[in-house]
């Protein structure tokens, strides 16, 4: 049974960083390509950032050049480095994988706040 478990959120002025983790059991984590999401109060959940299995990256406009996607392999693991956080990114941060049986799997989020 595959599960991602999130951790490292919590209350950060703005401007100030937090460092995220996702750990997974029960897939080949390296072979993975691996996301975070994040949801907002009142809003729809919303595409983060992604790193593959090939370690190449990819992150919303919202966030780019602030957070920072990474992963080991051998922890079974993934990153969001948050840099120059915002009030706006006050959320619920979502990882998720995708199974070979195309069933995404969820973490159960952790929840990061802004203050301004």
């Amino acid at each position: 049974q595959v599960q991602l478990v999130e951790s490292g959120g919590g209350l950060v002025q703005a401007g100030g960083s937090l460092r995220l983790s996702c750990a997974a059991s029960g897939v080949i984590f390296s072979l993975k390509d691996m996301y975070w999401y994040r949801q907002a109060p009142g809003k729809p959940r919303e595409w983060v950032a992604t790193i593959t299995s090939f370690l190449n990256t990819n992150y919303a406009d919202s966030v780019k050049g602030r957070f920072t996607i990474s992963r080991d392999n051998a922890k079974n693991t993934m990153y969001l480095q948050m840099n120059s956080l915002k009030p706006e990114d006050t959320a619920v941060y979502y990882c998720k994988t995708v199974t070979r049986w195309d069933l995404e799997v969820w973490g159960q989020g952790t929840l990061v706040t802004v203050s301004s």
